[in-house]
């Protein structure tokens, strides 16, 4: 398999951003680190191995970068204020750096997907919602879709508009809403063990159907759990048979 770390200061972060590439053809999926983690940690946890067979086959190309949550939501040193800016600065990473570098590195017209789990799904579909016009669909596994569940009581308008439960049923923009729903690929699965939150997953989809956004929602059984096994067996089956 093709791996490429490239990495860059970023002028929205301020900061050095390695990403890893996996594979050289295919549509690109853009995975968002768990939590505290960094752009490895797909890697490490087998998942890339897991998606080698589409990687390899040509079917996708994936990348896959650092996430800042410790510098954000995650760090209890921070004031809550300051968490928002830097929500909004890595979204601005992402669309203004990371996905100009996905399709420098594959082509204009590469359909970009982003993905992730638990936190990491969050962003995916927030990622998403926000720049319907530069990320194609989302596959968010595990998540949790109020980001006040990560604020610790603190609530402002930037948490507001990066909370996908709480801006979606408001959102009346109609280009916005209409690229959303041109995606043929919103993807919600979850399942029903340790750690696991269905019911939140199925509020989010009610909020999605409250707009006439179509998405797919599949809630697995009371033995997945929020775990690298259960994200492990998600996601290669949904880009080989959903894609």
């Amino acid at each position: 398999m093709r791996r490429e770390i490239s990495s860059w200061y970023s002028p929205a972060l301020g900061k050095e951003m390695p990403v890893v590439a996996y594979g050289h053809y295919g549509f690109a999926v853009l995975l968002v680190p768990t939590a505290a983690a960094d752009y490895l940690e797909y890697e490490r946890f087998q998942l890339i191995d897991a998606l080698a067979p589409l990687i390899n086959s040509g079917k996708i190309r994936v990348f896959s970068i650092n996430s800042i949550n410790t510098e954000s939501w995650l760090n209890n040193e921070m004031e809550p204020a300051h968490k928002a800016i830097r929500q909004n600065q890595f979204n601005e990473y992402v669309f203004n750096e990371v996905i100009p570098y996905i399709r420098n590195a594959t082509s204009p017209d590469t359909m970009v997907f982003t993905s992730g789990a638990s936190f990491g799904a969050l962003h995916a579909m927030n990622l998403f919602l926000k720049r319907p016009d530069i990320i194609n669909g989302v596959i968010s596994m595990s998540g949790v879709y109020d980001l006040s569940e990560y604020t610790k009581g603190f609530w402002d308008d930037q948490v507001y508009y990066n909370s996908p439960y709480h801006y979606i049923p408001n959102l009346t923009d109609q280009w916005y809403l209409d690229k959303i729903k041109a995606s043929n690929h919103i993807h919600i699965y979850t399942g029903s063990g340790d750690f696991e939150d269905p019911e939140a997953n199925k509020r989010f989809s009610q909020v999605l159907w409250d707009k006439g956004i179509w998405h797919e929602l599949s809630v697995w059984g009371p033995d997945v759990k929020h775990d690298w096994p259960t994200w492990r067996a998600m996601l290669p089956m949904i880009l080989d048979t959903k894609f």
